[in-house]
């Protein structure tokens, strides 16, 4: 059995949002100096996710994917780490600024160069921009069936069963092979990267690719005129305002407040 699993690195989605920064006129984060990119941490799951079937018995070769400057291969390292078996960088100048559509047909058009896989797996979204529509795209171009927001996926005969995270519940879905499947947070906890995988990450192999090996010159096209367009991107300003509310005993403080909640339609 042969998996796929699409990674992407970000800033860090932990950083304290003090010090997070943006170009208004560009519409761009500002990447701070100094402060190292991380794997998005919905895709460490979809890698968890991998290693778990593998872990239940299942035959499997793991193979991490991503696209972006040589830098990118150090996620490509991290998920190694992990456990993954081998990776595939695919990185040319033509690919930066990217958007959703683009990195869909970017990634499925290196998933056709790899050869036959029977699973891709996705994070359920990219941690910094959210779009959340990477995994269906792939599916779509690829043309097979995609299974969102999984918690659970594991192999069942020459099927897969995943439990997918709905508003109110759980859903089981039964689903052939090939297939996509986004891994959703309620997954649980990546795994750490043990000394012994670490040691042997060095050794996996990796290959990288450009636009031209993959073929996508309609990609590269499509980067240049994105799918959408970015109105405005800007940090929130929050305001707050605390208000003490006293009084000479305890019933007549909680009068006090209850008006004041009433009078700002709190209650």
């Amino acid at each position: 059995m042969r998996i796929c699993v699409c990674i992407k690195e970000i800033q860090d989605p932990e950083m304290h949002a003090s010090i997070f920064r943006v170009d208004e006129q560009k519409m761009e984060s500002i990447p701070l100096p100094g402060l190292p990119l991380v794997t998005s941490p919905f895709d460490e799951q979809a890698i968890e996710a991998a290693l778990r079937i593998r872990d239940g018995g299942g035959d499997a070769r793991i193979s991490l994917l991503t696209f972006g400057p040589s830098t990118v291969l150090r996620a490509i390292k991290r998920g190694l780490s992990m456990g993954a078996d081998d990776g595939i960088v695919v990185s040319d100048a033509e690919f930066e600024g990217a958007d959703s559509y683009a990195t869909a047909h970017i990634l499925a058009a290196a998933i056709r160069k790899a050869g036959d896989f029977d699973l891709i797996l996705t994070g359920r979204q990219a941690a910094d921009w959210d779009s959340g529509i990477v995994g269906c795209g792939i599916a779509e171009l690829l043309r097979i069936p995609v299974v969102t927001f999984a918690k659970s996926v594991r192999l069942d005969g020459n099927s897969l069963r995943v439990e997918r995270v709905l508003d109110d519940g759980v859903e089981t879905v039964k689903t052939g092979m090939p297939c996509v499947v986004t891994i959703s947070n309620e997954l649980g906890e990546p795994r750490k990267a043990s000394l012994r995988e670490t040691m042997r990450a060095a050794k996996k192999p990796v290959v990288t690719w450009t636009a031209e090996s993959i073929g996508v010159e309609v990609t590269a096209q499509r980067v240049q005129e994105p799918s959408h367009v970015r109105k405005r991107l800007f940090v929130p300003v929050k305001e707050s305002h605390c208000e003490f509310v006293s009084a000479a005993s305890a019933p007549e403080t909680a009068r006090l407040l209850v008006e004041k909640l009433a009078a700002a339609k709190l209650i």
